[in-house]
Order: structure tokens, then sequence, then C-alpha cells
């Protein structure tokens, strides 16, 4: 088997893996699909492996190119990482990082924290991936994650930020047509928003809270951006973060004494990026601004 294989052979292979035809992987990598199907053909070569099989609904990974996914992926993770390396070489704050975080959070903590740090260093890019997967930060999938969750790896450097709270919030036009439930038992004879799919937040959340099942949710969203979405429309009662709810003078906590769910956050990155400059200015600024949305002390 030859050692040299051209990295442009293992995009176009993983391109494949994640569109599941070679038309979707011709898109998304810019080529055509000729040139697609030419690098599959060539690797397979190489490798001495079948990767594909073709049905009807498109190309079916065989269970040598499911084996090889990680270590593709791995190496993309590796490429995009150059990348970034690369445009930040030159003196003062500049190139891109690549940061991650819930969505939530994601979508209504962050944006005012990067918009100020591109005021402050026009020549820094932040890539900002939206997600409530934990990313890969010793792959480097990500080079900074905003996380519900402690770092468990010891080449990543990590600092707590506070706990974000989570309650059940309710917007005002709700609870002016139904009123407040007075107690857990009450909540059932109101429209509660929740998951369709469990998740471990949920699990976490019912063994406080028993009655917190699929069942007991009459409006069912998997994004936590559509569960707010829904709560601020007064559609129901639903989990919302309680510093978020705290901007917003139309949510009304509900049953504050008997819901509150503590998640520890924590800014991490890999220990190899702490002298990176731009990596530690914005490491740096989602501290600080974390802190300031949880309350912790600085």
């Amino acid at each position: 088997m030859a050692n040299d294989i051209g990295w442009e052979l293992y995009r176009s292979f993983l391109a494949v893996l994640r569109e599941g035809s070679l038309s979707g992987a011709a898109r998304a990598l810019g080529l055509t699909q000729p040139t697609v199907g030419r690098h599959i053909a060539a690797l397979e070569a190489r490798l001495g492996l079948a990767l594909f099989t073709r049905s009807q609904t498109g190309l079916l990974p065989t269970d040598a190119a499911l084996a090889l996914r990680g270590d593709a992926e791995a190496m993309h993770n590796t490429a995009a990482a150059l990348e970034r390396t690369a445009r930040g070489l030159g003196d003062g704050v500049r190139g891109a990082v690549r940061v991650s975080a819930s969505e939530v959070v994601g979508v209504e903590v962050l944006p005012p924290l990067l918009a100020a740090l591109r005021r402050q260093h026009p020549l820094l890019e932040v890539e900002l991936v939206l997600s409530n997967r934990l990313q890969d930060l010793v792959q480097r999938e990500v080079d900074i994650a905003v996380r519900m969750a402690p770092p468990s790896q010891d080449v990543l450097v990590a600092t707590q930020v506070g706990e974000v709270v989570v309650g059940l919030h309710a917007h005002r036009s709700y609870i002016a047509r139904f009123g407040q439930p007075a107690s857990m038992a009450e909540l059932s004879r109101h429209t509660v928003i929740g998951y369709d799919v469990e998740t471990p937040f949920v699990r976490a959340a019912r063994a406080k809270l028993p009655a917190w099942t699929h069942e007991a949710f009459h409006l069912r969203c998997d994004s936590d951006l559509g569960q707010l979405a829904l709560v601020r429309a007064g559609a129901g009662i639903g989990a919302c973060q309680v510093g978020l709810a705290r901007r917003d003078p139309q949510l009304v906590r509900v049953l504050p004494d008997r819901f509150a769910f503590k998640l520890p956050t924590w800014v991490a990155m890999h220990e190899g990026l702490r002298h990176n400059a731009r990596c530690r200015v914005v490491f740096d600024a989602l501290v600080k601004g974390m802190r300031r949305y949880t309350g912790a002390a600085a």
C-alpha cells in the first residue's frame, strides 16, 4: 500500500460519506462529479478496498469506509487547524479562531461578545459553531468551546465560569390566559414545552422531576432555540435559562422554588494553544463575558 496518498482523495472520500452521493460531494467541494468519482476510484485502488456500494438512494459506505471515517475526519480537522494557524501568523491578533457553543448560548449570549472582539481586533476572524454536541478539542474540531460539562482530558486548559441556571418560564400572555401552576402537580394541566427525543439534560432533569417525561410534553421540539421561540410566543411553559429570561420583561418564571437546574459551565481549549495570541484573546474574552452572564465573580 502506498503511503503518499494525496489529501484530496481523502477529502473527496469524506465528502461522499457526509453527503451520500457523488453529486452532493461535488457540490460541497466545488468540484465536478466526475472528478470526485475519479478520486474515490483512485483511493479504492490505492487502499485495495471497496469503500462504497451503489443503492437506489445513493452510495452506501462499506464497513471499511466506516472504519476509516474517524481518521479521515481527524485529517480534515488537522488540515483546517493548520489553515487557521497559517492565517494567524504575523504581528498582532489576526487569523481565525473556531469556537463552539450550545445553540442558545451561541445565539443569545456570544454575539455581543464576539462583536466587541472584532471591534477591538479587526484582523481577528471567528468561526462560530452552534451545536449541543461536545466538539472534540483534542482533535481540533474547534479551538475553543463553551461547555456545560467539565473537561475530562488532561491536555485541555479550562476555566469554570459559573453556573447556567435553567428554570421554567412562560410568556405573560400565557399567564394572563391560563394563570400560573401553584404546584408541580398542577403543571400537568398546562401546556408544557419539551423534547421529542430524550437528551442527557432531560434524563438529568427527570432525576429531580420524575414527571418530566415525553408524555408530559404537549409541544415537542428537539431544538433549544425552537423551544425558546415557543415560550416567547406564549405557546406554553418551558425550560429557559434564567439569565436570558431576566433580559425579557415578558417572561415570567414559573415554580422557581420547585424547578431550578444548574449547569456548571466552562470555557476550554487545547493546552497547545495557551500561548497563541489570537486564541488567548478570544479565550479570555469568553471567560469574562460568560462570568458576567452567569453572575460569577470575576
